[in-house]
């Protein structure tokens, strides 16, 4: 770099926001991901004696991962270079490796790659790293907010050592935000401003553990707080309230999709209704396909709730169809009640654990003949075959029931459904075992 692009990159570091301002430099000024980057843990003892490994670095965004790869481009004594996964391509990689392969040879110096947002690399762009990792002429450093099993190549996963960064919590924010007060040269510090109480705990708590998004709400509140001739700027709940506005919520396609439906599944299974519309608002917050959730809900019904409540699987059905109708928003109401309904409904997995146990049953067993007295015999010459000769109509027994076996031989006696004590089926399982006790 000359002297004309270190002026350059000065004036962009001035002019930028203040999160990029107020970036972490060294690992004492890194607040935040005590788990993987305290006082002895092995990343930090990696960092500091410049033994790092590649690494993937995967956690929401303004966690940190940026900013980590920045504090060990400072203290590595290899070759640093950064490309991203959204404006770069493999003649990007090509253009790395032959500058490494060179570097290697003359100097026997190492080249780090830090590649962000590598998610957004295809299957392809991401193999052509992979000789060059396994080689070890290449330490990678990626970042992702996605998942890397679902995103990352299972050979350059299985290379890397994956690095998960937390939300930060408020008081971590915190700390960063009164910094960011303080410091005169990179921060707000030349500005006289002064924060009401419980002002920047609720911009810690409001930022949702974004370090980027807290920063730079301070900095626009501070803007549209400043009188028009100068002096004192005081920030109030309202005004930060105002300048955070709605900011989109963390939720990508893969983690956070399949994690929320889980807990929205797991909180109506505990017969939780509060945590279960959380649940469901936060991932219709999110913009997640309300068809989606519909089909959901309408297998929960039968699979935790089934016969203990019979109507639960006609309100999620009556939901679906609701929803596909009416659409959003008022298809949020829709889903909402039946969310609580199963949520509040006796529960019973009698049924997904019945046919769990007659698929079971068909594995082990293979296809035996049909019974000759189950066989159709509604065509012709039907009859003259054996079909249907034996059966037994029940309407013309008492009750309607009579005793008859309905399961191939080798299953004979064989019980796949259990019933639960539960709701209806209580009642049900009373219902059938008192019909066959009478006709037995």
């Amino acid at each position: 770099m000359d002297l004309f692009e270190a002026a350059s990159q000065a004036r962009r570091l001035q002019q930028a926001p203040l999160a990029t301002r107020m970036r972490p430099r060294t690992l004492e000024e890194l607040v935040g991901q005590e788990k993987i980057l305290g006082p002895g843990t092995p990343l930090r003892l990696a960092i500091e004696r410049d033994c790092l490994s590649s690494l993937i670095l995967w956690g929401p965004p303004g966690t940190g991962k940026t900013t980590l790869a920045q504090i060990i481009a400072r203290r590595t004594r290899s070759h640093f270079e950064t490309l991203n996964g959204m404006l770069d391509g493999v003649n990007e990689i090509k253009r790395v490796i032959n500058s490494a392969k060179e570097r290697e040879k003359f100097y026997q110096q190492k080249t780090v790659l830090f590649v962000d947002e590598i998610h957004r690399w295809a299957k392809n762009v991401q193999d052509a790293l992979l000789p060059w990792v396994e080689e070890g002429l290449i330490i990678l450093i990626g970042a992702t907010v996605e998942n890397p099993m679902f995103t990352i190549n299972p050979a350059l996963r299985s290379r890397s050592r994956i690095v998960r960064l937390e939300p930060l919590a408020p008081q971590d924010i915190l700390i960063l935000l009164q910094r960011a007060l303080k410091d005169k040269e990179r921060g707000l510090g030349q500005l006289e401003i002064q924060a009401e109480e419980g002002a920047l705990e609720y911009l810690a708590h409001a930022a949702g553990g974004d370090a980027r998004v807290a920063l730079n709400t301070l900095e626009f509140a501070a803007l549209i707080s400043a009188p028009e001739g100068g002096g004192p700027i005081t920030l109030t709940k309202e005004v930060l309230a105002q300048a955070l506005q709605q900011r989109p919520l963390s939720y990508d396609k893969e983690e956070e999709h399949y994690n929320c439906v889980s807990a929205w599944i797991k909180s109506m299974r505990g017969s939780d209704p509060d945590a279960a519309l959380y649940w469901l608002a936060r991932m219709l917050k999110a913009g997640e396909d309300p068809l989606y959730l519909a089909r959901r809900l309408m297998v929960h019904a039968a699979e935790d709730v089934g016969l203990a409540d019979p109507q639960a699987l006609l309100v999620a059905a009556a939901a679906a169809l609701g929803v596909e109708r009416v659409g959003l928003p008022e298809g949020r109401l829709l889903l909402a009640q039946a969310t609580l309904y199963i949520a509040l409904a006796p529960k019973s997995n009698s049924v997904i654990a019945s046919i769990e146990a007659a698929m079971a049953a068909v594995e082990r067993e293979g296809t035996p003949p049909v019974p000759a007295h189950l066989r159709d015999a509604s065509y012709p010459g039907a009859k003259a075959l054996g079909h249907g000769q034996g059966y037994k109509y029940p309407h013309q027994y008492p009750r309607g029931w009579v005793e008859q076996d309905y399961l191939p031989a080798s299953l004979k006696g064989k019980e796949f459904y259990r019933p639960k004590e539960e709701g209806e089926e209580a009642r049900l399982k009373a219902a059938w075992q008192e019909r066959t006790r009478r006709q037995g």
